[in-house]
């Protein structure tokens, strides 16, 4: 997949694009049928699915703390990758960006920028100052300036409206087999691994790779998860507690994760971590023994999850080596 980080970097029209806009944040089922349909209607014209996004999210710039985003930047271009996209626009975003008319953004950026021959967007999309460019308007200037336009209608799972709303509040409530039920994979954060009090094995005897957790992003319910760990390529299963420590009395929010049968040192490496399933929630023991029990409970729960999942797992693990290498 070719990625332009700016309307600049383009050189000219790309021939025959059939292009959807979007934020695209977690890149879920319901985005996975727009982009199908991109593809599709591409191949058929002859030629190029394109997508375009911006960086930051805008509402991050208009509403600053106003939205906690499921996916990183990196990871929404390794879906996108992943859904068969030739070309991805990435469009920095800003204030002045932002008062951009709906009018300007088609003509100017959509056409004679990209070459917009066919334009595929969801059913609630709308984009301009004032949110002005809804599908009614764009389907409008599809016939006032000649492209066709297709509207994605809302895609449901399990009963559940597939947006990223769904999926933030999901995710915020511990419902992890929900949330991954929607994305079509499991919930991840990612890290580097950074040194801690070293407490968990010398003390407690549960060893952890520790990773901070900023709080301005989209954190999961506070508590224990099994997981899925993958370092380096290759795939662990591990239990993890994200939370403040309480039995130790610190405040600084962390992700502690212990990796099972697991030895080597990882300090100052990236660990991706797919949360599978809430356990429970953190609580504050009496003391390192009444801890280390639970953890041998949680341990227990975490690897009955893991066996109950295995062929799931081991291809999205697959999926996961080919992305860290």
């Amino acid at each position: 997949m070719e990625i332009f980080w700016s309307l600049e970097q383009i050189s000219g029209p790309f021939e025959r694009a059939c292009v959807t806009i979007g934020n695209f944040d977690g890149v879920h089922l319901g985005h996975h049928q727009l982009f199908s349909e991109v593809v599709k209607r591409a191949r058929a014209g002859g030629g190029r699915a394109v997508v375009v996004t911006f960086d930051p999210h805008p509402l991050r710039v208009l509403r600053p703390n106003g939205i906690k985003l499921i996916s990183t930047v990196e990871q929404k271009i390794e879906q996108i990758d992943r859904a068969g996209i030739d070309t991805l626009v990435i469009i920095p975003f800003d204030r002045s960006f932002a008062a951009t008319s709906a009018k300007e953004f088609v003509q100017t950026i959509l056409l004679d920028r990209i070459g917009m021959a066919q334009l595929v967007v969801g059913y609630d999309y709308a984009f301009g100052r004032g949110r002005s460019g809804d599908t009614q308007f764009l389907k409008e200037q599809g016939r006032q300036k000649g492209f066709p336009v297709t509207v994605v209608p809302a895609y449901y799972k399990d009963e559940m409206l597939v947006s990223s709303t769904q999926i933030r509040n999901l995710v915020a409530e511990g419902r992890m087999m929900d949330a991954s039920s929607l994305l079509g994979r499991p919930y991840q954060i990612r890290g580097v691994v950074q040194v801690g009090k070293k407490r968990g094995g010398s003390e407690i005897g549960y060893p952890t790779a520790n990773l901070q957790v900023n709080e301005e992003d989209l954190v999961p319910r506070i508590g224990v998860y099994a997981v899925q760990v993958i370092s380096e390529g290759t795939c662990y299963g591990g239990v993890l507690n994200i939370g403040y420590n309480p039995t130790f009395g610190e405040q600084r929010l962390v992700a502690e994760t212990h990796i099972f049968d697991f030895n080597r040192d990882i300090y100052g490496k990236p660990i991706r971590l797919n949360l599978l399933k809430f356990i429970r929630d953190e609580k504050k023991f009496s003391g390192i023994q009444d801890l280390a029990e639970q953890i041998a409970k949680d341990v227990l729960e975490a690897q009955k999850v893991l066996a109950a999942r295995e062929q799931d797992l081991l291809l999205s693990c697959e999926a996961e080596s080919v992305a860290t290498i």
